[in-house]
């Protein structure tokens, strides 16, 4: 796994050992990033169950301003940070070594993120669960303009997202899992 683009390109960035991550893919990264290319400058992205990474790094050596890693795994906490300090974007990131949850509600005072990334084990719901947190409640981190791109398996079912108030913008196939690009779009919501 390598950074594809900018300040930090072609470096090569640790795995967390083990099944417990499945990375994504150079190629899958590299069309999710030139679907983002005009998005990323000088914005702050959270990338939740992050294992390595490999997302978040690729957002700040694109231009990003600041990026959050959010992990539960103590060894990939390990790991970004070991490779935030390589790639030399330490400066410019805070990881959180705790469940998403947790960590979502120790961010919620915090000025907004303008794209949130979440990759979290397939068949478990829990991009469900975070949806409908950040849905369910005015968190100043999420507003109208932020983006919230899942990585899931290609069954995963997003049917529920317009019920809890997101717009899905856009769905990107790949052969085993995909990304859903969506924003929330409730009525009544007061950002």
């Amino acid at each position: 796994m390598r950074v594809i683009a900018g300040k930090a390109r072609r470096l090569l960035l640790k795995t967390v050992p083990g099944l417990d991550t499945r990375p994504t893919t150079d190629r899958i990264k590299e069309t999710l990033f030139n679907i983002l290319q005009n998005e990323l400058y000088d914005i702050r992205f959270l990338d939740l169950f992050c294992g390595s990474g490999g997302i978040g790094i690729e957002a700040l050596s694109r231009g990003a301003r600041e990026a959050c890693f959010v992990d539960s795994s103590r060894a990939a906490a390990a790991c970004v940070r070991e490779n935030l300090e390589f790639t030399r974007l330490a400066s410019q990131a805070r990881v959180f070594s705790c469940d998403v949850m947790t960590a979502l509600a120790r961010l919620e005072k915090e000025e907004p993120f303008q794209i949130i990334f979440m990759d979290p084990p397939y068949g478990k719901e829990l991009e469900h669960q975070v949806l409908a947190y950040l849905a369910s409640r005015p968190v100043s981190f999420v507003d109208q303009g932020t983006l919230i791109i899942v990585e899931a398996s290609i069954e995963t079912d997003f049917s529920y997202a317009e019920e809890l108030g997101y717009a899905v913008l856009r769905e990107k196939n790949y052969k085993t899992n995909k990304h859903v690009f969506l924003k929330l779009q409730r009525k009544g919501y007061d950002l």
